[in-house]
């Protein structure tokens, strides 16, 4: 009997210790006098109460009860301990409620048993009460830097780049394709006709069709500042084969294609205004929208650059991109469409395929093919990471790309050509040489962004950076920072030396395309730089030529 009360005697001396020691980094310190400021979690406080628990309690031989318990034992509350045994922290608490303080020290926090299932689980989620401090860190600053000159760069070229096609595409007619003074017809349904307004408008709506059409890959993009990954429909391939049956068809059935050419400067319009119309509704739909869905280009809460820049960084109506849709689809598909046109209609004059016009169709047919073949590689483009979605891509998308990149089809079509075979075939080597180093360049970098590890991909040289990505600084990527670049730039070269030499206006898609290509790798250059630091220095002392070896 005298045992046992002396063991209970023990065994309440016990608790009391451990009490007054898990408390202790509340208490002011003896030595400082002031509140300890620790700020370790609540695990590391429970194995500190367990070396002193070992070290200072008992000095008698540990029961078995205690060798028994794990360090998880105080989640199911022992038969012996009633919740009248529990002390409160605090002020100073009755002895009726000390045993229940000294049982909620011993017991695990919320927050140490959420880590316990996070280091077990690598799937577990943090609960509800963590979400205000992500959503913090998913708010997209405010912009500070402005390209092409700020409000007022963007509010000219807003006028400067309908003006462009406009203006290339009327001094390039029938009559003469030579730069000059403008003269503006006076003709009005030259500009607009409700003909040609459908016939674009009813293009937009089929590829939207198309679009939706539960065809091809889902494939994930890039993770955004929230970490979601949009999921996207990859079937933009298949559009353009069923839009090349559409137009066999129509050409079958005698619908005169030739209209197209007709109402050439109407289409303009049409599409002018479309751009104009969708991006007013993309701006009002950002300033609506949550600030996490913004592009982080286009927050400056100046209303003319974020207009023109792009404010939201992926809008969407349900699971409808409408970025991802105009990138690839109507303006790409519709360039291959009206190059057709011109060949239809030079087959349908002269009874042949003109030499240099049917060779330029098809290495752009090529051209477009690849893209929409590789349609997910431009998910991690700029296009789609960082630049909003604004006038500049909306107009670029469908007008800049249809109408202007079709310029050396249309003056092939409406002047004829009259270069020799020979310089066609060097023409076509050119094009050959550019495309094989565009394509092996880009096959070669999105199999490296796949799998890094990847055998086959062994032999290439890389060098590491802080992020945890590599650098690839062999193979393609060695000969320069943007091989395929370098590759588009030839392609397009090699498009208008088949125009030949009588006029420069052909010329003016390798001119405005080296410029636009030289200035978006000087806006990838410095996000790297960023990004990568001591990293990026070391790979540009590895790879000093930006897009063309020994030159630039």
């Amino acid at each position: 009997m005298i045992k046992e009360v002396l063991h209970s005697a023990s065994q309440e001396e016990e608790r009391i210790f451990r009490f007054v020691c898990t408390n202790s980094t509340r208490m002011p310190s003896p030595r400082k006098g002031k509140r300890s400021t620790s700020k370790s979690s609540s695990r590391s406080r429970s194995r500190s109460r367990s070396r002193s628990r070992s070290r200072k309690v008992l000095k008698s031989p540990p029961t078995a009860e205690r060798k028994t318990r794990s360090p998880a034992r105080t989640k199911t509350a022992s038969p012996a301990r009633s919740k009248a045994d529990t002390p409160t922290r605090g002020k100073p608490q009755s002895p009726a409620r000390r045993g229940r303080s000294v049982e909620r020290a011993v017991t695990p926090t919320r927050r140490s048993a959420r880590l316990e299932n996070k280091a077990k689980d690598p799937e577990f989620k943090e609960p509800l009460e963590a979400l205000p401090s992500m959503d913090k860190s998913k708010r997209v600053p405010k912009t500070t830097h402005r390209e092409f000159g700020g409000a007022i760069g963007s509010f000219f070229m807003l006028f400067v780049l309908p003006i462009t096609v406009y203006g290339l595409n009327i001094m390039c007619d029938k009559k003469s394709c030579k730069p000059r003074k403008m003269k503006i017809p006076t003709d009005l349904k030259l500009f607009f006709d409700w003909e040609a307004a459908a016939i674009y408008l009813g293009w937009i709506a089929f590829q939207a069709f198309i679009y939706l059409l539960p065809i091809g890959r889902l494939v994930k993009g890039q993770p955004l500042r929230s970490g979601e990954r949009l999921v996207y429909r990859c079937n933009g391939f298949y559009a353009m084969l069923i839009s090349l049956a559409a137009f066999g068809g129509a050409v079958y059935l005698g619908y005169p294609v030739k209209k197209v050419h007709e109402k050439f400067i109407a289409l303009i319009t049409t599409g002018t205004i479309f751009s104009f119309v969708m991006s007013v509704l993309l701006y009002i739909k950002a300033r609506r929208g949550p600030n996490s869905k913004l592009a982080p280009g286009g927050n400056t809460g100046n209303v003319l650059y974020d207009f023109f820049i792009g404010h939201e960084l992926n809008p969407r109506i349900g699971s409808f991109d409408l970025k991802f849709f105009c990138e690839l689809r109507p303006g790409l598909i519709g360039w291959l469409m009206i190059n057709l046109v011109f060949l239809t209609e030079a087959y349908q004059k002269t009874g042949t395929f003109p030499p240099a016009l049917t060779m330029v169709v098809a290495f752009q047919a090529l051209y477009v093919a690849d893209a929409l073949w590789f349609e997910d590689a431009i998910l991690t483009t700029m296009d789609i990471i960082t630049d909003g979605f604004g006038f500049m891509l909306v107009f670029g998308d469908l007008v800049w790309v249809p109408f202007l990149y079709c310029l050396q089809t249309r003056f092939l079509q409406e002047h004829g050509d009259s270069l020799p075979w020979y310089c066609l075939a060097g023409i076509a080597i050119l094009n050959m040489v550019g495309y094989t180093i565009f394509r092996g360049s880009n096959s070669q970098k999105n199999e490296f962004r796949k799998n890094p590890y990847n055998p086959e991909l062994a032999h290439l040289e890389t060098i590491p950076t802080s992020t945890g990505k590599k650098l690839l600084v062999s193979g393609w990527w060695g000969m320069c920072r943007k091989p395929n670049y370098f590759g588009d730039i030839l392609m397009a070269l090699s498009w208008s030396l088949a125009c030949g030499s009588s006029t420069p206006l052909p010329y003016f898609y390798p001119v405005y395309f080296t410029i636009l290509l030289v200035h978006r790798e000087m806006r990838d250059s410095e996000h790297c730089a960023k990004k990568y630091k001591a990293s990026w220095d070391r790979y540009c002392e590895r790879v000093k030529y930006r897009i063309c070896p020994l030159v630039y």
